[in-house]
């Protein structure tokens, strides 16, 4: 019985190896086809994976010579897109008082049997009339065609941005404030929260939208809130593909997930701007003075930063990729506007950035209002950041836009287990524009942000 018993499981080895023997050369051949496809395709994953994780180092290279050729792709993205940057409207926006309480803008479905109704009402244009009488208002303003509505003269509304880059059953579409007014003018476009978790920017453009009287207006406001919607209900900077979407503007339709966002965003809105405004704070647990970022060499841009009262101007040609360098090429005088610290909400650097767009409105001869303006800021010609040289936790001596002097004491790092102090010095003689919170910091951080003023570029 035993002998038997041993001789079963021998003669299944047998049989095994048998039919082993008897397979084809080919199912072998595509066996091991698959694995080398498998293989592969991990590596392809272990790519994207790569490209994905070093954000940091592409942010950091990016105003370096070797990311020039991103830009030089992105310039005949913008000739190309213009040609159908001017698309039929299929319905009338209606016209909100935008001071008052509404609910969010719908998706596009339920919003057109509705929107086809209130136009009727609107059709008498009572807020044109109004302002026809004026002498001094002859030129009436013509319909702003954005989103696919028609926004009348001489009214404000609520539209709904979607870069359909969501499940279509689960999109949630970006508020889109609009004041066009009544009288013919330029058209000012703000933008706020591309970085997910910047918040001052939302309140600079909620305050500024809902002060206008579009009976009094002349021209066309547009403010886009939240532009990174994801970012923001996650207080992440990123997107969900960890990429930073101020690096892909003016976008590829057919690009990763940035791309696309940052290109619907430019088609459909950024291309109607004259004149844009980017608003955003400082990052990574930094704070930064109310100030400008504009590229000064720019003659149209220069130009520009005089309509903004209070502002300390920074001179930066701005990286490739960003929304501002963007506008730029595409011949819309674009600054970047900064103004506090990340994830959260600060009432003082609000007020400078709500009292700089009322003067820049101002100047550009769009709202006539009793306006006094304040003392002028030194423009920055050269900046430069210090780090630190040691690892431990920061503490400052200095407050943001303090004057320092070359050789100052800063701050100084204190290692916590050694008790060493370790002091960090001002590289040159200037302004605090922007400095790290105290926190604990590793060597090479980048703890103070020195303006350097002078007349002339490079003096």
């Amino acid at each position: 019985m035993l002998l038997s018993r041993l001789q079963k499981p021998a003669g299944l080895s047998v049989t095994l190896c048998l039919y082993l023997l008897a397979l084809p050369a080919n199912v072998l051949a595509e066996s091991s086809e698959n694995t080398q496809q498998t293989q592969s395709s991990r590596e392809i994953l272990l790519a994207e994976l790569a490209e994905d994780e070093s954000v940091q180092d592409v942010e950091q290279s990016e105003p370096l010579q070797g990311s020039r050729t991103s830009g030089k792709k992105t310039t005949p993205e913008i000739k190309s897109i213009q040609p159908e940057a001017a698309p039929t409207p299929n319905k009338v926006a209606p016209d909100i008082d935008l001071k008052e309480v509404a609910p969010a803008p719908a998706p596009e479905p339920p919003a057109e049997p509705g929107s086809d109704k209130i136009p009727d009402s609107t059709a008498t244009e009572a807020p044109p009339e109004e302002a026809a009488p004026e002498p001094e208002k002859a030129e009436p303003a013509s319909d702003l065609i954005l989103l696919g509505n028609e926004v009348l003269p001489g009214t404000s509304t609520r539209l709904a941005w979607s870069p359909g880059i969501q499940i279509a059953g689960l999109s949630q579409p970006t508020p889109v404030l609009v004041v066009n007014g009544a009288n013919t003018g330029p058209t000012l476009c703000l933008t706020s929260t591309i970085h997910g978790d910047e918040l001052n920017g939302i309140e600079i453009i909620r305050q500024t939208l809902y002060d206008l009287d579009p009976a009094k207006l002349s021209g066309s406001v547009i403010g886009i809130p939240i532009v990174n919607l994801s970012g923001f209900q996650q207080g992440s900077r990123y997107l969900p593909d960890r990429r930073d979407l101020n690096r892909y503007f003016p976008g590829n339709p057919n690009g990763s997930l940035a791309g696309r966002i940052a290109h619907s965003l430019f088609t459909n809105i950024i291309q109607h701007c004259d004149m844009l405004v980017d608003i955003h704070t400082g990052s990574l647990k930094r704070t930064n003075l109310p100030q400008l970022r504009a590229d000064m060499n720019n003659p149209a841009v220069a130009e520009f930063t005089r309509g903004f009262d209070r502002m300390a101007v920074v001179h930066s040609s701005g990286s490739p990729g960003m929304l501002r360098t963007a506008a730029t090429d595409a011949g819309i005088r674009a600054v970047t506007m900064e103004a506090g610290e990340s994830l959260r909400v600060q009432e003082h650097q609000i007020d400078a950035g709500v009292n700089s767009l009322a003067s820049l409105m101002e100047k550009q001869d769009m709202v006539s209002r009793m306006f006094v303006w304040g003392n002028p800021e030194p423009v920055y010609y050269d900046s430069t950041w210090v780090r630190a040289d040691h690892g431990g936790i920061l503490f400052s001596d200095v407050k943001l836009g303090a004057k320092v002097s070359r050789g100052q004491v800063l701050g100084y790092v204190a290692d916590p287990i050694t008790n060493a102090q370790h002091p960090i010095h001002a590289s040159s003689d200037g302004r605090i524009i922007g400095m790290a919170v105290d926190q604990v910091v590793m060597a090479g951080f980048a703890a103070y942000h020195i303006g350097t003023e002078a007349k002339i570029p490079g003096e």
